[in-house]
């Protein structure tokens, strides 16, 4: 009777064709491709491009929307602006916003658009405009949203 061979022995024996060591190695590579792309956060440059401009607009309008709310409560009659806002439709808001010029920066060849409807939004949250010894309290009620 022929003795059988361990598992290491047979392991050490194997000498694998040059074809063999082609389609493992291709298999690999679209492996390492699929596991990247789907699970591992893989994205193509064009991809990484539009989420880098999304980003960028999204920051812009933050920041505008920042400096619009500060301005808004730093306004003679702000609570009654805020009032008035918060008495307007949700569509018109933007419109109070652009009319009162708290969105606009003279700096800016052109405006930021989204900047208005973001600063209305965060106004509209608060439940009153904080004091002037409260300036804290300014910035943390105007980046309600981020």
């Amino acid at each position: 009777m022929a003795e059988s061979k361990s598992l290491s022995q047979r392991w050490q024996e194997y000498r694998p064709t040059k074809g063999m060591w082609l389609w493992s190695c291709v298999a690999a590579v679209v492996l390492t491709m699929i596991v990247g792309f789907t699970a591992g956060g893989w994205v193509t440059g064009g991809t990484a491009e539009s989420m880098a401009a999304g980003a960028r607009e999204e920051a812009r309008e933050s920041l505008v929307a920042s400096i619009c709310v500060n301005r808004f409560v730093a306004a003679p009659e702000a609570q009654q602006n805020l009032q008035a806002l918060k008495d307007a439709s949700s569509w018109q808001r933007d419109d109070l916003i652009d009319e009162g010029g708290w969105a606009t920066l003279d700096l800016l060849e052109e405006q930021v658009s989204g900047a208005a409807d973001l600063c209305a939004d965060r106004l509209v949250a608060m439940e009153q405009i904080p004091t002037a010894a409260e300036p804290a309290a300014i910035l943390d009620q105007a980046t309600v949203d981020g």
